[in-house]
């Protein structure tokens, strides 16, 4: 039985499959692998360093815009945080005060504190500390104590006599912030003991020296005779202007 002439005609070609007219022609020589095929190791590798170059770029653009204020609300994710564990502060005691404070000295000092030991060389046993210390000292007048009578008015009410007590020194306030340790030498032997046990009180010495320094300047200042002036001022306006033509003012010995 006679065939048909295109019988054995293929109907169609496999996709993707090479025909003998689309192959590349042999050479005897060795062929290069196409770009991009398994012999191209270093195109995924470069495409990775890329990505990572650009990613850090990108971090450090950003981390010195928000520096420079022009993206202020982006957020460093590695900026330093800060945790405050502090407990509430406790109430322990209220005191009501009559003072008036009439006059403020501010003191600076310098303490030289030194420990060491005799016939130790410095340089194994020896701490020199030198401190700048800055404190305020108040000089007031308390009218809680005035006894009866201290208020004595003339006959006609155009004159009247007070007599106070003699104003004191308040506590020293050594200023942390504006007092600084200026100078510090520490022997072998301190350094080894600061490194294996530290001594938390050994800068409250130093404290303690510089508070009783503003206080021996304070009481040499004459901070007492200046609030006596200004406490004599302040109520002789007060009284003048409530009708009194003559305010005598004397202070008690304390």
């Amino acid at each position: 039985m006679a065939r048909d002439g295109d019988i054995n005609e293929p109907t169609r070609e496999f996709p993707g499959y090479p025909t003998a007219d689309t192959l590349p022609a042999r050479s005897d020589g060795p062929t290069e692998p196409p770009a991009g095929g398994r012999g191209s190791a270093g195109g995924p590798v470069k495409g990775l360093l890329w990505v990572l170059g650009a990613a850090a770029l990108a971090v450090v653009v950003l981390l010195g815009a928000q520096t420079t204020g022009i993206f202020p609300d982006f957020r460093n994710p590695f900026a330093e945080e800060q945790t405050d564990r502090s407990q509430p502060s406790l109430l322990k005691s209220i005191q009501d005060l009559s003072r008036y404070v009439a006059a403020e000295g501010n003191f600076q000092v310098v303490v030289d504190l030194q420990n060491d030991r005799n016939n130790v060389p410095d340089w194994l046993l020896n701490q020199r500390t030198l401190f700048v210390g800055a404190g305020s000292v108040e000089a007031y007048v308390d009218f809680s104590t005035i006894a009866e009578g201290a208020v004595v008015e003339s006959a006609d009410g155009k004159s009247v006599e007070i007599k106070l007590p003699a104003p004191q020194l308040g506590k020293t306030n050594l200023d942390l912030e504006s007092s600084y340790v200026f100078a510090e030498e520490r022997g072998l032997l301190n350094r080894v003991g600061d490194l294996v046990k530290g001594d938390p009180n050994r800068q409250q010495q130093v404290y303690r020296l510089a508070e009783e320094r503003i206080t021996t300047a304070a009481r040499d200042s004459g901070l007492h005779q200046r609030a006596e002036e200004n406490t004599r001022k302040m109520l002789e306006g007060l009284l003048r202007s409530l009708g009194y033509e003559k305010v005598t003012i004397t202070y008690t010995t304390p």
